[in-house]
Protein backbone atom coordinates (compact mmCIF):
# COMPACT_ATOMS: atom_id res chain seq x y z
CA UNK A 1 0.00 0.00 0.00
CA UNK A 2 1.09 3.60 -0.75
CA UNK A 3 2.13 5.53 2.16
CA UNK A 4 -0.03 8.41 3.02
CA UNK A 5 2.49 10.87 1.40
CA UNK A 6 0.80 9.46 -1.69
CA UNK A 7 0.15 12.11 -4.15
CA UNK A 8 -3.27 11.32 -4.93
CA UNK A 9 -4.08 10.59 -0.92
CA UNK A 10 -2.56 14.12 -0.23
CA UNK A 11 -4.74 15.81 -3.11
CA UNK A 12 -8.09 14.62 -1.89
CA UNK A 13 -7.71 15.80 0.95
CA UNK A 14 -6.55 18.85 0.48
CA UNK A 15 -9.68 19.00 -1.53
CA UNK A 16 -12.10 18.35 0.82
CA UNK A 17 -10.10 20.31 3.26
CA UNK A 18 -10.19 23.27 0.87
CA UNK A 19 -14.06 22.70 0.19
CA UNK A 20 -14.82 22.82 4.03
CA UNK A 21 -12.85 25.82 4.43
CA UNK A 22 -14.05 28.11 2.00
CA UNK A 23 -17.62 27.17 3.24
CA UNK A 24 -16.32 28.03 6.65
CA UNK A 25 -15.32 31.26 5.78
CA UNK A 26 -17.86 32.48 3.39
CA UNK A 27 -20.81 30.82 5.25
CA UNK A 28 -20.51 30.49 9.00
CA UNK A 29 -17.60 29.74 11.02
CA UNK A 30 -16.91 26.23 12.22
CA UNK A 31 -14.86 24.67 14.69
CA UNK A 32 -14.16 20.92 14.66
CA UNK A 33 -12.81 19.44 18.02
CA UNK A 34 -11.46 15.80 18.28
CA UNK A 35 -12.62 14.02 21.56
CA UNK A 36 -10.90 10.99 22.50
CA UNK A 37 -9.12 9.11 25.73
CA UNK A 38 -7.81 5.79 26.23
CA UNK A 39 -9.52 2.93 28.04
CA UNK A 40 -12.33 4.04 30.79
CA UNK A 41 -10.91 7.61 30.78
CA UNK A 42 -14.59 9.27 30.77
CA UNK A 43 -14.64 10.03 26.71
CA UNK A 44 -19.17 9.65 26.78
CA UNK A 45 -19.60 11.64 30.16
CA UNK A 46 -17.03 14.42 28.71
CA UNK A 47 -18.87 14.67 25.86
CA UNK A 48 -22.68 14.67 27.27
CA UNK A 49 -21.76 17.36 29.81
CA UNK A 50 -19.54 19.90 27.21
CA UNK A 51 -22.97 20.11 25.50
CA UNK A 52 -24.92 20.36 28.57
CA UNK A 53 -23.25 23.10 29.98
CA UNK A 54 -22.84 24.88 26.53
CA UNK A 55 -27.15 25.03 25.72
CA UNK A 56 -27.32 26.00 29.74
CA UNK A 57 -24.63 28.37 29.92
CA UNK A 58 -24.71 29.18 33.46
CA UNK A 59 -21.73 28.54 36.73
CA UNK A 60 -18.60 28.47 34.01
CA UNK A 61 -16.68 30.83 35.75
CA UNK A 62 -13.51 29.93 33.60
CA UNK A 63 -15.57 30.07 30.58
CA UNK A 64 -14.95 33.67 29.23
CA UNK A 65 -18.04 33.69 26.82
CA UNK A 66 -20.26 31.93 29.40
CA UNK A 67 -18.93 34.72 32.33
CA UNK A 68 -19.00 37.92 30.65
CA UNK A 69 -22.85 37.12 29.69
CA UNK A 70 -22.13 36.93 25.97
CA UNK A 71 -22.97 33.37 25.58
CA UNK A 72 -26.53 34.03 23.99
CA UNK A 73 -27.50 30.10 23.62
CA UNK A 74 -26.20 27.15 21.86
CA UNK A 75 -28.55 24.49 20.54
CA UNK A 76 -27.91 20.98 18.83
CA UNK A 77 -28.74 21.31 15.05
CA UNK A 78 -28.40 18.50 12.11
CA UNK A 79 -24.90 17.29 11.99
CA UNK A 80 -22.40 18.20 8.39
CA UNK A 81 -21.50 13.97 8.34
CA UNK A 82 -24.72 11.97 7.53
CA UNK A 83 -22.59 9.04 7.12
CA UNK A 84 -21.13 9.35 10.74
CA UNK A 85 -24.02 8.06 13.42
CA UNK A 86 -25.13 11.20 15.95
CA UNK A 87 -23.51 11.34 19.51
CA UNK A 88 -26.63 10.02 21.38
CA UNK A 89 -26.82 13.12 23.97
CA UNK A 90 -30.32 12.52 25.20
CA UNK A 91 -29.88 9.20 25.92
CA UNK A 92 -26.38 9.89 27.64
CA UNK A 93 -28.19 12.81 29.71
CA UNK A 94 -31.00 10.83 31.16
CA UNK A 95 -28.82 7.69 32.26
CA UNK A 96 -26.54 10.63 34.21
CA UNK A 97 -29.78 12.31 35.67
CA UNK A 98 -32.64 10.53 36.01
CA UNK A 99 -30.81 6.85 36.38
CA UNK A 100 -27.39 7.59 38.34
CA UNK A 101 -25.65 5.69 36.15
CA UNK A 102 -22.59 6.14 34.31
CA UNK A 103 -23.41 6.13 30.04
CA UNK A 104 -22.15 3.34 28.17
CA UNK A 105 -18.58 3.73 26.69
CA UNK A 106 -17.48 5.19 23.13
CA UNK A 107 -16.99 1.87 20.88
CA UNK A 108 -17.26 3.51 17.44
CA UNK A 109 -16.97 6.84 16.15
CA UNK A 110 -20.02 9.70 16.78
CA UNK A 111 -20.70 13.41 15.70
CA UNK A 112 -22.97 16.17 16.61
CA UNK A 113 -23.18 19.79 15.91
CA UNK A 114 -23.61 22.60 18.26
CA UNK A 115 -25.14 25.90 16.77
CA UNK A 116 -23.57 28.46 19.46
CA UNK A 117 -24.83 31.79 19.16
CA UNK A 118 -22.73 34.95 21.01
CA UNK A 119 -21.47 38.43 21.52
CA UNK A 120 -18.35 39.59 20.17
CA UNK A 121 -15.96 40.79 22.83
CA UNK A 122 -15.96 44.66 21.26
CA UNK A 123 -13.85 46.53 18.89
CA UNK A 124 -14.98 46.92 14.94
CA UNK A 125 -16.40 42.98 15.17
CA UNK A 126 -18.94 43.69 18.08
CA UNK A 127 -22.16 42.30 17.67
CA UNK A 128 -24.03 39.25 17.18
CA UNK A 129 -21.74 36.09 15.60
CA UNK A 130 -22.24 32.15 15.27
CA UNK A 131 -20.37 29.56 15.97
CA UNK A 132 -20.73 25.77 14.66
CA UNK A 133 -19.41 23.52 16.83
CA UNK A 134 -18.55 19.89 15.28
CA UNK A 135 -17.86 17.69 18.02
CA UNK A 136 -16.12 14.12 17.06
CA UNK A 137 -16.06 11.78 19.29
CA UNK A 138 -13.83 8.49 18.64
CA UNK A 139 -12.09 5.54 20.98
CA UNK A 140 -8.64 6.15 21.68
CA UNK A 141 -7.51 2.99 21.09
CA UNK A 142 -8.49 4.27 17.14
CA UNK A 143 -6.09 6.65 17.49
CA UNK A 144 -3.25 4.42 18.32
CA UNK A 145 -3.80 2.66 15.26
CA UNK A 146 -2.46 5.57 13.36
CA UNK A 147 0.95 3.80 13.76
CA UNK A 148 0.20 1.25 11.90
CA UNK A 149 0.02 3.10 8.87
CA UNK A 150 3.96 3.01 8.45
CA UNK A 151 4.77 -0.09 9.71
CA UNK A 152 4.87 -3.38 7.77
CA UNK A 153 3.37 -6.51 8.90
CA UNK A 154 6.83 -7.78 9.64
CA UNK A 155 7.96 -5.23 11.62
CA UNK A 156 4.68 -4.95 13.57
CA UNK A 157 4.63 -8.64 14.69
CA UNK A 158 8.11 -8.75 15.91
CA UNK A 159 7.33 -5.22 17.42
CA UNK A 160 4.04 -6.74 19.46
CA UNK A 161 6.09 -10.18 20.15
CA UNK A 162 8.69 -8.23 21.87
CA UNK A 163 6.56 -6.31 23.85
CA UNK A 164 5.55 -9.01 25.85
CA UNK A 165 8.64 -9.24 27.62
CA UNK A 166 7.80 -5.77 29.60
CA UNK A 167 7.64 -6.22 32.83
CA UNK A 168 4.34 -7.38 34.21
CA UNK A 169 3.39 -9.01 30.57
CA UNK A 170 4.14 -12.74 30.83
CA UNK A 171 1.84 -14.19 32.22
CA UNK A 172 -0.94 -12.67 30.21
CA UNK A 173 1.38 -13.62 27.38
CA UNK A 174 2.06 -16.73 27.75
CA UNK A 175 -1.42 -18.86 26.50
CA UNK A 176 -0.97 -16.63 23.29
CA UNK A 177 2.92 -17.74 23.13
CA UNK A 178 2.38 -20.85 23.47
CA UNK A 179 -0.23 -20.89 20.40
CA UNK A 180 2.48 -18.97 18.80
CA UNK A 181 5.09 -21.51 19.44
CA UNK A 182 2.83 -23.56 17.27
CA UNK A 183 1.61 -21.77 14.27
CA UNK A 184 4.43 -22.41 10.69
CA UNK A 185 4.59 -19.16 9.22
CA UNK A 186 5.37 -20.64 5.97
CA UNK A 187 2.76 -23.82 6.40
CA UNK A 188 -0.14 -23.53 4.11
CA UNK A 189 -2.73 -20.99 3.98
CA UNK A 190 -5.57 -22.53 6.38
CA UNK A 191 -8.67 -20.34 7.63
CA UNK A 192 -9.07 -22.28 10.66
CA UNK A 193 -5.46 -21.82 11.91
CA UNK A 194 -5.75 -18.07 11.42
CA UNK A 195 -8.73 -17.67 13.19
CA UNK A 196 -7.55 -19.61 16.16
CA UNK A 197 -3.88 -17.80 16.03
CA UNK A 198 -6.41 -14.35 16.20
CA UNK A 199 -8.26 -15.45 19.11
CA UNK A 200 -5.28 -16.30 21.24
CA UNK A 201 -4.01 -12.93 20.21
CA UNK A 202 -7.33 -10.98 20.82
CA UNK A 203 -7.60 -12.78 24.18
CA UNK A 204 -3.81 -11.18 25.08
CA UNK A 205 -4.83 -7.92 23.78
CA UNK A 206 -8.18 -8.27 26.07
CA UNK A 207 -5.58 -9.35 29.30
CA UNK A 208 -3.69 -6.36 28.63
CA UNK A 209 -7.13 -4.24 28.61
CA UNK A 210 -8.48 -5.36 31.97
CA UNK A 211 -4.77 -5.40 33.42
CA UNK A 212 -3.46 -3.25 35.81
CA UNK A 213 -1.38 -1.14 32.36
CA UNK A 214 -5.06 -0.84 31.00
CA UNK A 215 -4.43 2.87 30.41
CA UNK A 216 -2.18 2.07 27.48
CA UNK A 217 -3.37 -0.18 24.16
CA UNK A 218 -1.55 -2.37 22.02
CA UNK A 219 -3.02 -2.18 17.84
CA UNK A 220 -4.99 -2.99 16.29
CA UNK A 221 -7.75 -1.34 18.52
CA UNK A 222 -10.87 -2.67 16.28
CA UNK A 223 -10.22 -5.77 17.65
CA UNK A 224 -11.53 -5.01 21.17
CA UNK A 225 -13.88 -2.66 19.47
CA UNK A 226 -15.04 -4.10 16.17
CA UNK A 227 -18.44 -2.17 15.96
CA UNK A 228 -19.90 -2.84 12.46
CA UNK A 229 -16.87 -4.87 11.54
CA UNK A 230 -17.25 -7.80 14.16
CA UNK A 231 -16.37 -11.29 12.17
CA UNK A 232 -14.45 -9.54 9.10
CA UNK A 233 -11.84 -11.16 7.94
CA UNK A 234 -10.02 -7.79 8.54
CA UNK A 235 -10.31 -8.24 12.15
CA UNK A 236 -9.06 -11.96 11.62
CA UNK A 237 -4.92 -11.84 11.68
CA UNK A 238 -2.35 -12.15 14.13
CA UNK A 239 1.78 -11.49 14.42
CA UNK A 240 3.94 -14.47 13.33
CA UNK A 241 7.44 -15.13 14.67
CA UNK A 242 10.31 -16.02 12.55
CA UNK A 243 8.86 -14.34 9.32
CA UNK A 244 12.42 -14.44 7.32
CA UNK A 245 12.95 -11.76 4.62
CA UNK A 246 10.02 -12.63 2.49
CA UNK A 247 6.53 -14.28 2.59
CA UNK A 248 5.10 -15.78 0.42
CA UNK A 249 1.56 -15.11 -0.38
CA UNK A 250 -0.10 -18.89 -0.61
CA UNK A 251 1.36 -19.44 3.06
CA UNK A 252 -0.08 -18.51 6.42
CA UNK A 253 1.93 -15.66 6.85
CA UNK A 254 0.99 -14.60 3.32
CA UNK A 255 -3.00 -14.58 5.11
CA UNK A 256 -1.99 -12.73 7.67
CA UNK A 257 -0.16 -10.10 5.96
CA UNK A 258 -2.66 -9.88 3.74
CA UNK A 259 -4.86 -9.02 5.93
CA UNK A 260 -2.74 -6.68 8.15
CA UNK A 261 -2.04 -4.24 4.70
CA UNK A 262 -6.59 -4.51 3.98
CA UNK A 263 -7.35 -3.45 7.99
CA UNK A 264 -4.69 -0.45 7.08
CA UNK A 265 -6.35 0.36 3.54
CA UNK A 266 -9.97 0.11 4.42
CA UNK A 267 -9.92 1.05 8.43
CA UNK A 268 -7.20 2.75 9.65
CA UNK A 269 -6.15 4.73 6.51
CA UNK A 270 -10.04 6.25 6.10
CA UNK A 271 -9.99 7.30 9.54
CA UNK A 272 -7.31 9.41 9.07
CA UNK A 273 -8.20 10.68 5.94
CA UNK A 274 -12.10 11.25 6.74
CA UNK A 275 -12.21 12.34 10.40
CA UNK A 276 -8.67 12.44 12.04
CA UNK A 277 -6.98 14.55 9.34
CA UNK A 278 -9.99 17.37 9.51
CA UNK A 279 -9.81 17.87 13.59
CA UNK A 280 -8.79 21.74 14.19
CA UNK A 281 -9.00 21.44 18.53
CA UNK A 282 -8.27 17.67 19.75
CA UNK A 283 -8.54 16.92 23.87
CA UNK A 284 -7.13 13.88 24.83
CA UNK A 285 -8.54 12.38 27.91
CA UNK A 286 -6.44 10.20 30.52
CA UNK A 287 -7.07 8.27 33.70
CA UNK A 288 -4.07 8.79 35.17
CA UNK A 289 -4.89 7.90 38.58
CA UNK A 290 -5.48 4.29 37.50
CA UNK A 291 -1.78 3.96 36.31
CA UNK A 292 -0.45 5.91 39.59
CA UNK A 293 -2.32 3.08 41.43
CA UNK A 294 -1.12 0.30 39.22
CA UNK A 295 2.59 1.40 39.74
CA UNK A 296 5.43 2.99 37.82
CA UNK A 297 5.64 0.45 35.05
CA UNK A 298 1.92 1.66 34.55
CA UNK A 299 2.84 5.10 34.44
CA UNK A 300 6.09 4.32 31.75
CA UNK A 301 2.88 3.44 29.45
CA UNK A 302 1.06 5.86 29.93
CA UNK A 303 3.65 8.22 29.24
CA UNK A 304 4.83 6.41 25.67
CA UNK A 305 1.26 6.28 25.19
CA UNK A 306 0.99 9.48 25.38
CA UNK A 307 4.15 10.45 23.22
CA UNK A 308 2.72 7.99 20.43
CA UNK A 309 -0.62 10.02 20.26
CA UNK A 310 0.61 13.16 19.95
CA UNK A 311 2.94 11.87 17.04
CA UNK A 312 -0.34 11.28 15.23
CA UNK A 313 -1.66 14.71 14.81
CA UNK A 314 -0.97 17.26 12.37
CA UNK A 315 0.11 19.94 14.24
CA UNK A 316 1.28 23.45 14.48
CA UNK A 317 -0.11 27.06 13.64
CA UNK A 318 -1.94 27.26 10.52
CA UNK A 319 -1.53 29.67 7.87
CA UNK A 320 -3.58 31.21 5.01
CA UNK A 321 -2.46 28.39 2.50
CA UNK A 322 -2.44 25.35 5.63
CA UNK A 323 -6.34 26.25 6.34
CA UNK A 324 -7.20 26.17 3.45
CA UNK A 325 -5.24 22.72 2.19
CA UNK A 326 -3.93 21.08 4.80
CA UNK A 327 -5.41 22.15 8.34
CA UNK A 328 -3.66 21.41 11.35
CA UNK A 329 -4.55 21.25 14.65
CA UNK A 330 -3.54 23.93 16.78
CA UNK A 331 -4.24 23.59 20.19
CA UNK A 332 -4.14 20.01 21.94
CA UNK A 333 -5.58 19.24 25.69
CA UNK A 334 -4.52 16.57 27.86
CA UNK A 335 -7.06 16.35 30.50
CA UNK A 336 -6.74 14.25 33.54
CA UNK A 337 -10.01 12.45 34.35
CA UNK A 338 -11.85 11.32 37.92
CA UNK A 339 -10.17 14.64 39.58
CA UNK A 340 -13.28 14.48 42.14
CA UNK A 341 -11.79 11.32 43.63
CA UNK A 342 -9.25 13.20 45.64
CA UNK A 343 -9.70 15.68 47.77
CA UNK A 344 -8.60 19.45 45.90
CA UNK A 345 -5.16 20.05 47.40
CA UNK A 346 -4.29 16.95 45.59
CA UNK A 347 -5.66 18.51 42.23
CA UNK A 348 -2.88 20.18 41.17
CA UNK A 349 -0.92 17.42 41.75
CA UNK A 350 -2.40 15.58 39.62
CA UNK A 351 -2.26 18.25 37.01
CA UNK A 352 1.70 18.42 37.60
CA UNK A 353 2.11 14.55 37.26
CA UNK A 354 0.34 14.70 33.86
CA UNK A 355 2.19 17.89 32.53
CA UNK A 356 5.27 15.73 33.21
CA UNK A 357 4.03 12.58 31.41
CA UNK A 358 3.56 14.86 28.63
CA UNK A 359 6.70 16.82 28.81
CA UNK A 360 8.63 15.81 25.89
CA UNK A 361 5.95 15.71 23.53
CA UNK A 362 4.64 19.59 24.47
CA UNK A 363 7.91 20.56 23.79
CA UNK A 364 8.25 19.33 20.42
CA UNK A 365 4.45 20.16 19.88
CA UNK A 366 5.36 23.62 21.05
CA UNK A 367 7.88 24.39 18.68
CA UNK A 368 5.86 23.35 16.07
CA UNK A 369 3.67 26.46 16.76
CA UNK A 370 0.19 24.52 18.35
CA UNK A 371 -0.66 25.39 22.24
CA UNK A 372 -0.62 22.30 24.51
CA UNK A 373 -2.35 22.20 27.77
CA UNK A 374 -3.13 20.44 30.29
CA UNK A 375 -5.77 20.02 33.53
CA UNK A 376 -7.05 17.75 36.27
CA UNK A 377 -10.78 17.77 35.52
CA UNK A 378 -14.20 15.58 36.72
CA UNK A 379 -16.52 16.09 33.92
CA UNK A 380 -19.22 15.14 36.09
CA UNK A 381 -18.42 15.56 39.97
CA UNK A 382 -19.58 12.57 41.87
CA UNK A 383 -18.47 13.24 45.26
CA UNK A 384 -17.94 16.34 47.76
CA UNK A 385 -15.24 17.16 50.20
CA UNK A 386 -15.27 16.52 53.85
CA UNK A 387 -12.91 15.35 56.75
CA UNK A 388 -12.57 12.02 58.24
CA UNK A 389 -11.15 11.71 62.20
CA UNK A 390 -8.85 8.89 62.87
CA UNK A 391 -8.35 9.14 66.43
CA UNK A 392 -6.54 12.85 66.66
CA UNK A 393 -5.98 12.72 62.63
CA UNK A 394 -8.26 15.06 60.88
CA UNK A 395 -8.14 13.25 56.73
CA UNK A 396 -8.82 14.97 53.73
CA UNK A 397 -11.65 13.10 51.86
CA UNK A 398 -14.53 12.83 49.48
CA UNK A 399 -17.83 11.47 50.13
CA UNK A 400 -20.55 10.00 47.59
CA UNK A 401 -22.55 7.16 46.59
CA UNK A 402 -20.50 4.18 45.93
CA UNK A 403 -21.76 1.88 42.93
CA UNK A 404 -23.16 -1.10 44.24
CA UNK A 405 -20.77 -4.19 44.81
CA UNK A 406 -18.05 -1.57 45.49
CA UNK A 407 -15.50 -2.37 48.54
CA UNK A 408 -13.47 -0.14 50.83
CA UNK A 409 -11.86 -2.25 53.19
CA UNK A 410 -14.12 -4.88 54.58
CA UNK A 411 -16.90 -2.92 53.62
CA UNK A 412 -19.05 -3.65 50.78
CA UNK A 413 -21.63 -0.97 49.17
CA UNK A 414 -25.36 -1.21 48.10
CA UNK A 415 -25.31 1.14 46.06
CA UNK A 416 -27.81 3.66 48.03
CA UNK A 417 -25.74 4.35 50.78
CA UNK A 418 -23.54 7.38 51.10
CA UNK A 419 -19.77 7.17 52.40
CA UNK A 420 -16.89 9.55 53.07
CA UNK A 421 -13.66 7.91 51.58
CA UNK A 422 -10.20 8.62 52.66
CA UNK A 423 -8.81 8.07 49.09
CA UNK A 424 -4.93 9.11 49.46
CA UNK A 425 -2.69 12.17 48.58
CA UNK A 426 -0.72 12.28 45.76
CA UNK A 427 2.96 13.72 46.84
CA UNK A 428 3.84 16.85 46.07
CA UNK A 429 6.75 15.63 43.53
CA UNK A 430 5.39 14.88 40.74
CA UNK A 431 8.99 12.85 39.80
CA UNK A 432 8.58 10.81 42.63
CA UNK A 433 5.30 9.78 41.57
CA UNK A 434 7.37 8.48 38.36
CA UNK A 435 9.46 6.86 40.71
CA UNK A 436 7.34 4.86 42.72
CA UNK A 437 6.43 7.07 45.52
CA UNK A 438 2.78 6.11 45.69
CA UNK A 439 2.80 1.97 46.64
CA UNK A 440 1.05 0.36 43.99
CA UNK A 441 -2.72 -0.58 45.02
CA UNK A 442 -2.74 2.10 48.14
CA UNK A 443 -5.03 4.52 46.82
CA UNK A 444 -8.95 3.49 47.08
CA UNK A 445 -11.04 4.63 44.24
CA UNK A 446 -14.75 3.20 44.69
CA UNK A 447 -16.82 4.19 41.57
CA UNK A 448 -19.07 6.42 42.64
CA UNK A 449 -22.23 7.04 41.43
CA UNK A 450 -23.25 10.13 39.94
CA UNK A 451 -25.08 12.43 41.71
CA UNK A 452 -27.81 13.10 42.78
CA UNK A 453 -29.33 16.40 41.54
CA UNK A 454 -32.15 18.24 42.82
CA UNK A 455 -34.52 19.34 39.92
CA UNK A 456 -35.34 23.31 39.98
CA UNK A 457 -38.28 25.15 40.27
CA UNK A 458 -39.87 23.98 37.08
CA UNK A 459 -39.23 20.30 37.69
CA UNK A 460 -36.19 20.03 35.22
CA UNK A 461 -32.61 18.41 36.92
CA UNK A 462 -30.05 21.02 38.24
CA UNK A 463 -26.76 21.72 36.64
CA UNK A 464 -24.42 18.46 36.31
CA UNK A 465 -21.38 19.88 39.00
CA UNK A 466 -18.19 19.78 37.66
CA UNK A 467 -14.49 20.53 38.48
CA UNK A 468 -12.43 22.33 35.63
CA UNK A 469 -14.62 21.72 32.85
CA UNK A 470 -14.85 25.15 32.29
CA UNK A 471 -11.45 25.32 32.08
CA UNK A 472 -10.99 22.85 29.31
CA UNK A 473 -13.90 24.75 27.40
CA UNK A 474 -11.71 27.72 27.52
CA UNK A 475 -8.75 26.74 25.93
CA UNK A 476 -10.28 24.58 23.54
CA UNK A 477 -13.01 27.28 22.46
CA UNK A 478 -13.07 30.44 23.90
CA UNK A 479 -10.63 32.06 21.75
CA UNK A 480 -13.17 31.41 19.02
CA UNK A 481 -15.97 33.23 21.13
CA UNK A 482 -14.14 36.23 21.35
Amino acid sequence: MPPLSDFAAQAGSAIKAFAEASSDLLIQPTLRLGVTGLARSGKTVFTTALIHHLVEGRGLPAFTPAHEGRLRRARLVPQPDDDVPRFPFEEHFSALTEERRWPRSTDRISQFRLAIEYERAGGWRSGPATLNLDVVDYPGEWLLDLALIDQSYTGWSRATILGTRRAGRAAMAAPWLETLKGLDPRGPLDEIVAERAAASFKTYLSALRSGPESVATTPPGRFLMPGDLAGSPMLTFAPLDDLGESIASDSLAGLMERRFEAYKAKVVVPFFRDHFQRVDRQIVLVDVLSAVDAGPAALAELEEALDTVLLSFRIGRNTLLSYFFAPRADKILFAATKADHLHQTSHDRLDALLRLLVARAMRRTEAAGARVGTVALASVRATRETTVHDGDTVLRAVSGTPEAGEQVGDEVFDGLTEAAVFPGELPPDAQAVLEGAVTPGSLRFPRFRPPLLKPDRLGRPGDLPMIRLDRAMQFLIGDRLS
